[in-house]
């Protein structure tokens, strides 16, 4: 039978790659169908969607690539970034209190962010290396745990042992932070603002951007070995492409297409396009190979003379940083704070995310999580109308998102279980 087999891939190597792309690419491609089937049946104009799609990848995609060096090291889904979410939120309350506004506001948002999340990412890494083997538990388990202690800071410290003299976010009794705080007078879209180009014009300039980095990095790869050209096309053809679609934007301008509509904020894509150089770079160094080391063995890692506790110890506190910068992005680009609720979902929403993407909880790239971000979030824009066209109650939608949300995760797993079952088979 085996024999059979073999001989059954050698006489049909594309068929036999197309099944493992079907079988490695489930999820995302079930959620494709999905998405589609929505959009279809919502009725909403492509132009209107597109423009969502673009404002929520702004706003989340920060928070969601924040899962992936955890996974590259091991621990699984760090549904303990809601920790990082907690340390933006009581920054953001801090310097809308002192009435510091735009973008120096938004700065030293993220100067106060970064040393609350290293310390809370470091107590979440000393859990974790304690529960090794159950870190998807511990972290989820830490989140609630941690929202405890966040509620009792800003319903009874603030006001009796921290003073706040601020009626605008002081409840009226003077204890405790009001449930919903503006932040159009702060930080609302400081960081959006910055750069805002019309599609078009985005995909047009970083096509011909990206296609002529690629080329000088070309140039001077084959200067370094010695004029042996090695061209990645994938870069310069993605640029291509950019361009390509760019000039169908142009001659359809006077058509009130999606690509003149749309406005991108490019200021926030360059900050996002930053961190995903910057997970690109790290994982090529050494510490990079150590957080591969250790997620694919701790024991061989442990053998050739890496500290795994402290390896994953430092995924764990770039990646609640990571997560609380990503929080500032989405509070700004949102305009209001929901101070006892906006970092609850976080880790459940941006772990849903990735998993769609076609992540598992041993494997997560930048693309996983760029694809997810879209799908999950077109099922946000679409389902409240496909729900109320097919059954006239715009609620299905909503519990159709909430019941994706939590469901995702469950299917994504068991099909983790499954494939890594039918490998041992195999």
């Amino acid at each position: 039978m085996v024999e059979l087999n073999v001989k059954d891939k050698s006489k049909n190597p594309i068929g036999g790659k197309i099944k493992s792309a079907l079988f490695n690419n489930i999820v995302p491609i079930l959620f494709i169908i999905i998405c589609s089937l929505g959009f279809k049946f919502s009725g909403l104009p492509a132009a209107y969607v597109v423009n969502e799609l673009v404002a929520r990848l702004a706003r989340n995609s920060f928070v969601v690539l924040a899962l992936i060096i955890p996974v590259i090291a091991g621990m699984g889904m760090n549904f303990a970034i809601v920790l990082g979410a907690m340390a933006g939120q009581i920054a953001v309350v801090a310097v809308t209190h002192w009435g510091i506004v735009g973008v120096p506001g938004l700065l030293l948002i993220m100067v106060l962010t970064t040393p609350l999340a290293i310390i809370f990412g470091y107590m979440t890494g000393k859990l974790l290396n304690k529960t090794k083997g159950q870190e998807m538990v511990t972290s989820l388990m830490l989140g609630f745990f941690a929202n405890g202690l966040y509620q009792l800071l800003f319903l009874f410290l603030i006001g009796t042992i921290i003073p706040m003299n601020n009626p605008v976010l002081v409840l009226s009794g003077g204890i405790g932070i009001k449930n919903t705080i503006d932040l159009a007078g702060t930080i609302k879209y400081a960081m959006d603002n910055m750069i805002k180009w019309n599609m078009f014009k985005t995909m047009a300039y970083g096509g011909a951007f990206t296609a002529l980095c690629m080329f000088a990095y070309t140039g001077y790869k084959t200067v370094i070995e010695k004029n042996k050209i090695r061209l990645n096309s994938k870069p310069v053809i993605t640029g291509i492409i950019f361009i390509l679609i760019s000039v169908m934007g142009f001659m359809s301008m006077g058509k009130k297409s999606p690509f003149v509509i749309v406005q991108v904020p490019v200021g926030t894509f360059v900050f996002i396009t930053a961190l995903c150089l910057f997970t690109t770079f790290i994982v090529k160094t050494k510490l990079g190979q150590q957080f591969r080391t250790v997620g694919q063995s701790m024991h061989i890692a442990e053998v050739s003379g890496i500290n795994v506790n402290k390896i994953r110890l430092i995924a764990i506190v770039i990646s609640t940083v990571l997560a609380g910068w990503g929080q500032i992005i989405f509070l700004q680009n949102l305009g209001t704070l929901n101070t006892y609720g906006s970092h609850e979902q976080v880790g459940m929403f941006a772990v849903a995310s990735i998993l769609i993407g076609g992540a598992s909880v041993t494997k997560a790239s930048i693309w996983h999580a760029i694809i997810g971000t879209l799908l999950f979030h077109t099922l946000f824009v679409v389902s409240p109308y496909a729900g109320k066209n097919l059954l006239g109650n715009a609620m299905v939608g909503e519990y159709f998102r909430v019941f994706v949300a939590y469901g995702v995760i469950g299917v994504s797993l068991g099909l983790h279980a499954w494939k890594n079952l039918v490998k041992k088979k195999k």
